[in-house]
């Protein structure tokens, strides 16, 4: 095993060093999908293995119960399972036991096909119901809390059904299912929290990203006068594809344009427009999100205007302010409150609402912030931030801008960054300059 997770760390690294500050022909490196699979499942093995036991002791879990349908998954269920598993198998029933100490967790199934090795089946499904299978091997283990995915905050912790966790009750008796908590914090931490290679392949992931938007605002793919909005979106889409990426939301491309254009709010890309775009892709099961803007330069210049120069590097400004208190311990709301106020006593004008990122693009972890909830966000907001995980950085800020007639302009930003013991830093690079498309 320690052979093998060095061998992975290699990969990695490798992965790593292929991602420069990329341009339109720079498209890093994707790996096959049988190499993506090895290098997935490599880490699933190693996150079971270290991460597992030190979270179910933080939240006071003994066992934890992940039971989900074909079709109706547990939001946690994919996460569990290797790279090939694109679904749960008619009832499965996910069982983790903490045994307690060097012991770590026993993991095994209750369904008639079980996962691979990772969990075993323990049903001899010709010779008992399943459920019973499940309660005698409850029974066996005599766990005091038994962690079930129920919850009124995190979405990612609420995957047991109503009628499922009925059958449940019945089946472990009035007794034991005294026993059942809910396990929503232990999901939120089990999806929430990276490997260092897991962050350090991140960098790649995000190059990608960032490659394919370099290429999308150039003259490669748009020709001012004639390429829409939608164009621009359609090409992000069939390139991704292209690569074999996926996304997890269709891409997005706007216009802000000055009040006095003959154009308003045509779709077509003229010459004088300000673009933004917003994009997100999945690859190794982990999620990017990103949103930069470009420049369509009017004829005779060679630069964007002053105006909109500034308005990016007040954008920027919120990105550092933001960055700086994210501190371990602290809750979302209690960062998105002091990020604001520093932010307004400069003088500046922002919103603010970055999120986590990994095996979902909206993920696991502490909300910092809604764009309609500026205010702080009752119970998601409320969750602390944790080391080694992964957060988009959305945020916007509006200033006005001379050239446009003091027109206002939104200068909306998404970087993806990794928070870790030593600090938050980005992920590849941030935009600190506007792309220009002649």
């Amino acid at each position: 095993m320690r052979c093998f997770l060095v061998g992975l760390l290699v990969v990695a690294s490798a992965l790593a060093s292929l991602a420069p500050a990329a341009s339109g022909a720079d498209i890093p490196a994707v790996l096959s999908l049988k190499e993506q699979a090895r290098v997935y499942d490599g880490w699933l093995r190693e996150r079971l293995t270290t991460f597992l036991p030190e979270l179910m002791r933080r939240e006071r879990i003994d066992m934890w119960l992940v039971i989900c349908e074909e079709y109706n998954e547990d939001p946690v269920y994919l996460s569990l399972v290797p790279f090939a598993s694109l679904s749960a198998r008619r009832l499965t029933m996910l069982v983790m036991f903490d045994r307690g100490g060097d012991k770590g967790i026993e993991r095994f199934s209750v369904n008639r096909y079980g996962v691979g090795d990772l969990f075993p089946t323990v049903w001899k499904a010709d010779e008992e119901d399943q459920w019973q299978a499940l309660a005698r091997a409850v029974k066996e283990r005599d766990p005091k809390r038994i962690g079930i995915d129920e919850s009124d905050v995190f979405a990612f912790g609420d995957g047991l059904s109503a009628s499922k966790k009925a059958r449940l009750v019945q089946a472990l008796g009035p007794d034991i299912a005294k026993r059942l908590v809910s396990a929503e914090r232990l999901a939120v931490g089990w999806l929430e929290r990276r490997l260092p290679a897991e962050i350090e392949v991140y960098h790649h992931i995000c190059a990608i990203a960032h490659a394919v938007i370099a290429e999308a605002f150039s003259n490669t793919v748009i020709t001012p006068g004639v390429t829409t909005t939608e164009d621009v979106e359609w090409w992000i889409w069939e390139k991704l594809r292209a690569l074999g990426q996926t996304t997890w939301f269709d891409p997005g491309v706007e216009i802000q344009r000055p009040a006095s254009s003959p154009y308003k709010d045509s779709p077509v890309i003229h010459k004088g427009d300000l673009l933004h775009c917003d994009i997100g892709i999945n690859y190794l099961r982990l999620n990017t999100d990103t949103q930069q803007h470009a420049y369509v330069l009017l004829p005779g210049e060679t630069d964007a205007p002053a105006g909109l120069r500034a308005a990016l590097a007040q954008g920027n400004r919120v990105q550092d302010i933001l960055l700086d208190e994210m501190k371990e311990g602290l809750t979302g709301n209690r960062i998105l409150a002091a990020a604001l106020r520093r932010a307004r006593d400069e003088g500046l004008r922002p919103s603010i609402y970055t999120h986590p990122l990994g095996v979902h693009g909206h993920a696991a972890g502490p909300t910092i912030g809604l764009w309609d909830r500026q205010g702080g966000v009752p119970g998601a907001g409320d969750y602390p931030l944790y080391p080694d995980a992964v957060f988009s950085i959305e945020l916007n800020v509006r200033a006005a801008v001379p050239e446009w007639n003091n027109q206002d302009v939104q200068i909306a930003l998404e970087q993806d960054a990794a928070f870790v013991k030593s600090g938050v830093s980005f992920l590849d690079k941030r935009q600190t300059e506007l792309y220009l498309i002649k």
